[in-house]
């Protein structure tokens, strides 16, 4: 018996120095003491759920794109826009018009439903200002909440995300300080159950110089 407690003793030793270093691999891909210059928000959030953690992009990088993680079913309950990522870069680290070779992408919380889209790089430069598409309480009827998101590129290319058509676009945030925006953090609703799901509900992005 002694044994046998001996050795589960170690396995979970084994498996707690496990977590630990893939936790710490995964840490290492951002950078979460950045200091960034200044925040962007829009006035047109939905106000359900809760906020989640602010993630910035690797020290030196700043989102030249984005995806989206999207819900459309067309019928019951829709959530329609679940979560946002950006794609990190580092100036002049550019393969094409349409793609880089090299890129980190961070994430705030992300809902439960739907698939990401494919990812939309600025011609050139970084994102640095976004305008949020979201849909006001209905009452009785189905909640989706934030249904997609346009950003500007620092030279001045629109960028309109793959996200769904429901309710109306906000005023543009503020535009960055800075080089571009390097951190995001979003309002997340949790999976209501039998309820009425609305998951990404409002978002703040971060400007670094």
């Amino acid at each position: 018996m002694h044994h046998f407690i001996s050795m589960m003793f170690s396995l979970l030793v084994i498996t707690g120095l496990q977590v630990s270093v893939e936790s710490t691999g995964t840490r290492s891909e951002r950078s979460f003491s950045r200091h960034y210059k200044s925040e962007l928000t829009v006035t047109n959030g939905g106000g359900w759920g809760s906020w989640g953690h602010r993630e910035m992009c690797p020290t030196g990088t700043y989102a030249a794109g984005f995806s989206l993680k999207v819900n459309h079913i067309g019928y019951g309950d829709d959530t329609a826009l679940n979560g946002i990522r950006l794609h990190c870069v580092k100036k002049n680290s550019k393969g094409s018009s349409n793609s880089y070779h090299s890129y980190a992408s961070v994430h705030s919380d992300v809902g439960s439903w739907g698939r990401w889209t494919d990812i939309k790089w600025c011609p050139s430069g970084f994102l640095t200002a976004f305008q949020l598409r979201v849909e006001s309480p209905q009452g009785p009827g189905d909640d989706t909440a934030a249904n997609n998101i346009m950003f500007t590129c620092s030279r001045g290319s629109l960028l309109q995300g793959d996200g769904t058509h429901w309710g109306d676009w906000g005023d543009w945030s503020q535009t960055c300080y800075g080089k571009g925006i390097c951190g995001i953090k979003t309002r997340i609703e949790e999976p209501q159950g039998i309820g009425d799901d609305t998951a990404l509900n409002d978002v703040r992005m971060y400007c670094c110089a």
